[in-house]
């Protein structure tokens, strides 16, 4: 998005974004249309406001870094300085940590260990004839499989588009995120064996076997304690930062944007 797209907006019938102003400073409409860029949404209205949000709070900060006449050598500088002297976020508590740990145990685990191997029918996102081609031949292979599960590592060197067929298909121990996210969202929540069904993946279909499959084991207090008070302690940042936010804005005064309800904008 650009500045045509804004013009495009207030000549095409369609009503006009209100003006931003910041006590007596009116955001250029072109700075907004700049901006866009960094905030896709649904719709442009939607991505305006996050725009047009960002900038207040950049301008805000920018005129109380003026007020207090805090010097630095760049506007990060400044910033920073500005927060560390006007924000007050206590450090959590023992017990509170204690408590979030208690609360989310299901969080605090080693991660789950999967060892996989795949046969890989290729066939282009674009490309219906071959998609349909190879979920075919990926039905047919699925059978022989049923029929005899020791056939995969063979039927891998013989028919999979992957490099992974020299070992049998064989991708070795996986973590998350090594995987396409389609691919991944499937195979995580599978059991060791043969996956009776194919998996679309935007590279085709994959015949999946699940070799080894090792849960994840709770972790003791002591071991994520540091975790959960960064944690902990950047949430109360964001809380005390939001609110600091809110009160610069209605001591200088914003309008053409509906900041009290803006929510996670504040923070972009």
């Amino acid at each position: 998005m650009d500045t045509i797209r804004i013009h495009e907006i207030k000549t095409s019938g369609q009503p006009e974004f209100p003006p931003v102003v910041v006590g007596d400073y009116t955001l250029p409409d072109t700075e907004i249309a700049a901006e866009l860029q960094y905030h896709p949404a649904e719709d442009l209205k939607e991505a305006w406001q996050a725009a047009a949000t960002s900038l207040v709070v950049k301008t805000l900060l920018e005129q109380r870094v003026k007020e207090l006449g805090i010097q630095a050598n760049s506007e990060e500088e400044r910033t920073a300085l500005l927060l560390e002297q006007e924000l007050q976020v206590p450090d959590p508590t023992e017990e509170q940590c204690r408590h979030y740990f208690e609360s989310n145990r299901k969080r605090f685990q080693t991660p789950i260990l999967l060892a996989v191997s795949h046969i890989l029918l290729p066939a282009a996102p674009d490309d219906i004839q071959a998609r349909d081609q190879q979920r075919t031949i990926a039905d047919q292979l699925l059978e022989k499989l049923k029929a005899d599960p020791a056939s995969f590592a063979a039927l891998a060197k013989q028919h999979s588009a992957c490099n992974s067929a020299a070992q049998g298909g064989s991708l070795g121990q996986l973590s998350k995120g090594q995987t396409v996210a389609e691919f991944e969202q499937q195979v995580w929540s599978m059991a060791e064996g043969i996956c009776t069904y194919p998996v679309e993946s935007r590279y085709g279909f994959h015949l999946v076997k699940v070799d080894q499959r090792v849960e994840g084991k709770p972790l003791e207090y002591t071991y994520v304690a540091t975790q959960i008070r960064q944690y902990l302690h950047e949430q109360s940042t964001r809380r005390a930062l939001s609110q600091y936010l809110q009160i610069l804005g209605a001591e200088m005064g914003v309008q053409g944007v509906d900041f009290k309800s803006s929510g996670s904008h504040l923070l972009q």
